[in-house]
C-alpha cells in the first residue's frame, strides 16, 4: 500500500499501477467521469438529488444514482434521508469527501490553466499525423 520506492521526475510512483492493489478501485471511483464532477459540485454545498443532477450537466439519473452509491460506500458522500412526504434526500461530503473534492478540484483547476498548452499540443500532433499520411 501507499507509495513504492521507484521515483521518476522526482515524483514517487504510486502502487495504483498494480492491477491488484485495493487503492486502484478507490482511485477509479474518485476519478471516474462522474465521480470527479459530483465531488466538485458537492464541494460547494449539499444538494438534493434533482439539484445535483442539474448541477452536474449531462449525467443520467442512473449514473448519478450509481456514482453516489459508490462514493457513499467508499465514505466520501453522506446520504441523509428525511422522513417527510414527499421524501427528501440530501447529499453532502464527509470529511474524507472534502479532502477528495479538494484534490480533484486542484486537478480541474490545473486542467483549466493548462488548456492552451493542451490545444497547442493537439494542433502539433494533428499536423504531424496528417503530414505522415
Amino acid at each position: 500500500m501507499g507509495v513504492s520506492e521507484k521515483a521518476e521526475y522526482g515524483l514517487p510512483q504510486p502502487v495504483v499501477v498494480d492491477a491488484m492493489c485495493p487503492e486502484r478501485r478507490v482511485l477509479e471511483h474518485v476519478t471516474s467521469r462522474w465521480g470527479v464532477l459530483i465531488l466538485i459540485a458537492l464541494g460547494e454545498r449539499s444538494y438534493r438529488f434533482s439539484e445535483l443532477r442539474r448541477a452536474v450537466g449531462g449525467v443520467s439519473e442512473k449514473m448519478l444514482t450509481q456514482t453516489l452509491q459508490t462514493l457513499e460506500r467508499d465514505g466520501f458522500v453522506h446520504r441523509a434521508a428525511q422522513p417527510v412526504i414527499p421524501p427528501r434526500v440530501d447529499y453532502s461530503l464527509t470529511a474524507l469527501g472534502v479532502e477528495a473534492a479538494r484534490r480533484v478540484s486542484e486537478l480541474a483547476r490545473w486542467t483549466a490553466d493548462s488548456l492552451d498548452a493542451v490545444e497547442e499540443a493537439r494542433v502539433r500532433y494533428d499536423a504531424v499525423r496528417k503530414a505522415s499520411q
